[in-house]
């Protein structure tokens, strides 16, 4: 259920979308990305090391974003200005989907919460939740590019986490294997229909 604390955190809430992604789908998606039992195990391990360093985490995210005026533009008025309130609440939620990412089973209600985070980029939903007046659209260029970003920065602070040089490979690749299945997810809204 929603998370109290966490404005617009809404991880299974009646209102989520329901995912037009079916869970065969998805488990062809697993399949295609190469994600194991084995990453799940793994995932959950970055998890525990990831959980006391998410500020830290989201300072080398936010301070990524902010070095790039292409990026920090999607959080900023019509004005030009970047809206630190939206910029706040998205951080809070963007920690939690470290968490969520790491920890939850990939089940239909995760699967309809990627649909909701999907929309909440797309012309659908942005701005909804947070009661901004942002560019209404990320593109999706930047959605899929940011992978690397959100890949290589967290390998540090895995390899920061105390275990075994193995387990941060492991790990680290589970972290990248699921970040690329979960803007998969989120570029169906951009698909013409029939294509995704």
């Amino acid at each position: 259920m929603a998370e109290a604390g966490i404005p617009g955190y809404a991880y299974g809430a009646r209102e989520v979308a329901r995912s037009p992604v079916s869970l065969e789908e998805l488990d062809l998606l697993r399949q295609t990305v190469l994600f194991t039992g084995e990453d799940e195990r793994y995932l959950r391990m970055a998890g525990e090391v990831l959980e006391g360093r998410l500020d830290e985490l989201l300072d080398v995210w936010y301070g990524f974003v902010a070095d790039h005026s292409h990026l920090v533009y999607y959080f900023s008025s019509p004005e030009g200005e970047p809206i630190q309130e939206y910029l706040e609440r998205v951080r809070e939620r963007f920690k939690r989907w470290v968490l969520d990412a790491c920890r939850r089973p990939y089940d239909q209600e995760w699967l309809d919460y990627q649909q909701e985070i999907a929309l909440r980029h797309t012309r659908e939903k942005k701005n909804r939740t947070d009661g901004v007046e942002a560019p209404e659209e990320v593109s999706l260029r930047y959605m899929i590019s940011f992978i690397y970003p959100i890949t290589a920065t967290v390998r540090p602070f895995l390899e920061e986490g105390g275990r075994p040089a193995e387990d941060v490979e492991k790990m680290h690749q589970a972290w990248f294997k699921a970040v690329v299945l979960h803007v998969t997810l989120w570029s169906q809204p951009y698909a013409r229909e029939g294509s995704f």
